[in-house]
């Protein structure tokens, strides 16, 4: 089942890129794997598939531990400052930063530990008081802030659209962070790459694609609906 659904997430993930006029090469799909068994990771291994999301630091901690070297763990969820040190040598790319703060702690565990750690800022476009994030136009100067940084290298943007049961419906706030990432890339500030723009969801992320996502995460189309306890479970 879970290939079959791959399956049909790529074929989608084909026709969203179709019809921007995109390359398929251009769209990373992180398959996010959070409250799911190693054995559903395993099934999609032979097919190629090698990065996955993860919400929670200690699960995907566990998971890196019992699965192979040359998987890219993706850190999506929020990340708290006391659990910095367990992850930055872990994760390929941690897509929620937020702060200053967290970014100077990353900084700090990722010198001691001598590895540099790609990071996306997390952007609350919506202003959903639920969702953490800076706001669009607080971005650019924390940016700024973090590129001094030893050890960091702040990679792109990253956000978590409304839920919604129309797509288009957020299709405003995929087009509003292409654009701030396009402006924020043509600064050219140091250290900073922004080439990477994670966005778009199970119920979402063709029109993310059409709007310019490089990443798109994508958890229920893949593994299937979590359970209800699953969910509270999650909920940060």
């Amino acid at each position: 089942m879970v290939t079959e659904n791959l399956a049909e997430v790529e074929r989608r993930i084909c026709a969203a890129c179709r019809r921007a006029g995109r390359s398929r090469e251009e769209v990373t799909l992180i398959a996010v794997s959070k409250t799911k068994p190693v054995s559903m990771i395993e099934e999609l291994l032979p097919g190629g598939t090698r990065d996955f999301g993860e919400n929670k630091v200690q699960e995907l901690c566990e998971k890196y531990e019992q699965l192979p070297r040359d998987i890219r763990w993706h850190l999506i969820g929020h990340l708290q400052r006391n659990k910095v040190k367990y992850v930055v040598d872990k994760a390929c790319l941690i897509h929620s930063v937020d702060s200053l703060r967290l970014a100077q702690a990353i900084s700090q565990e990722a010198a001691r530990k001598q590895v540099t750690v790609p990071i996306l800022i997390e952007v609350n476009m919506a202003g959903e008081e639920s969702k953490f994030g800076v706001a669009p136009g607080e971005a650019e100067g924390l940016i700024r802030e973090i590129a001094s940084l030893p050890a960091v290298s702040v990679r792109g943007l990253m956000t978590i659209a409304p839920f919604v049961e129309n797509p288009e419906e957020n299709r405003i706030y995929f087009s509003k962070m292409k654009k701030l990432c396009v402006d924020i890339k043509g600064k050219n500030i140091d250290n900073v790459v922004m080439n990477v723009l994670s966005m778009g969801m199970t119920g979402d992320y063709e029109v993310a694609i059409e709007e310019g996502a490089t990443m798109i995460r994508v958890g229920t189309g893949i593994f299937g609906e979590r359970k209800f306890e699953e969910r509270l479970e999650t909920i940060e």
